[in-house]
């Protein structure tokens, strides 16, 4: 009997880190700063707005519906724009984030967390991309843009990109709420289900409009989270940083 032998497979692409890093990167263990933020919760605690379970899955599908949904679309954008080595797009998706960021707090959170993410890449996949973006912004991007290029760097699309900032975007609060409400990980964690039908539809909106004009991109805000987040900077004692 002869046996043929099958050729080696052409040469492709080399494989992207997919699902796996989009986990890596939507898990509050990563090693970029998110674990220490209740992303508005604490003070929507402490004002009596959110006091179990119920309360919290309200909490988190405004919040989603809103600065989520608007972080999901520049994080999107961040990662379809063509790499260019003078960082002018990021600069401008970072100057447009920025603009829909009131809140001087929230937007010192936005860029602390931007830096940490990008140390915390680089640290797992060096990548030129991370440099160009460190370069144009020197004070830190904001944490969407810097999560759309760590999202293209480790091998993701837009889409991915969206689904990790609106994941980011529920799943600070709700861990947070285990340790603010006293809340059962179980039911905070259940409510993160529930929202997985919201969140899939926001982040295939996100994906949409990732080659959109910065200017053109969601402006969706919440206005009692800039305010609260306001009040929560000055407080003396606070378990979260924001």
């Amino acid at each position: 009997m002869t046996h043929r032998q099958t050729p080696d497979p052409a040469p492709g692409p080399a494989p992207t880190a997919g699902l796996s890093a989009l986990l890596v990167l939507a898990d509050g263990r990563f090693p970029a700063g998110g674990h220490a933020h209740s992303g508005g919760l604490e003070a929507a605690v402490a004002a009596g707005r959110v006091r179990d379970a119920a309360d919290l899955e309200s909490f988190l599908r405004g919040r989603v519906a809103t600065s989520g949904a608007t972080a999901a679309a520049f994080a999107a954008a961040a990662c379809g724009r063509p790499a260019d080595p003078s960082g002018a797009a990021l600069r401008e998706l970072d100057a447009e984030l920025d603009a829909r960021t009131p809140s001087p707090a929230l937007r010192a959170a936005s860029r602390r967390l931007g830096r940490q993410l990008l140390r915390a890449v680089g640290a797992v996949r060096p990548h030129p991309e991370l440099d160009v973006l460190a370069a144009a912004l020197p004070e830190g991007p904001h944490q969407p843009v810097g999560l759309g290029v760590a999202a293209r760097v480790l091998g993701l699309g837009p889409h991915a990109a969206a689904t990790a900032a609106l994941h980011e975007a529920a799943s600070g609060p709700a861990t947070a709420a285990v340790r603010l409400l006293g809340l059962d990980p179980f039911a905070a964690h259940g409510v993160l289900v529930r929202l997985g039908p919201q969140l899939d539809a926001l982040a295939r909106d996100a994906a949409a409009s990732a080659s959109a004009a910065a200017a053109r991109l969601a402006a969706l805000g919440a206005p009692m989270l800039d305010i609260s987040a306001q009040t929560h900077a000055a407080w003396e004692v606070r378990l979260f940083a924001s």
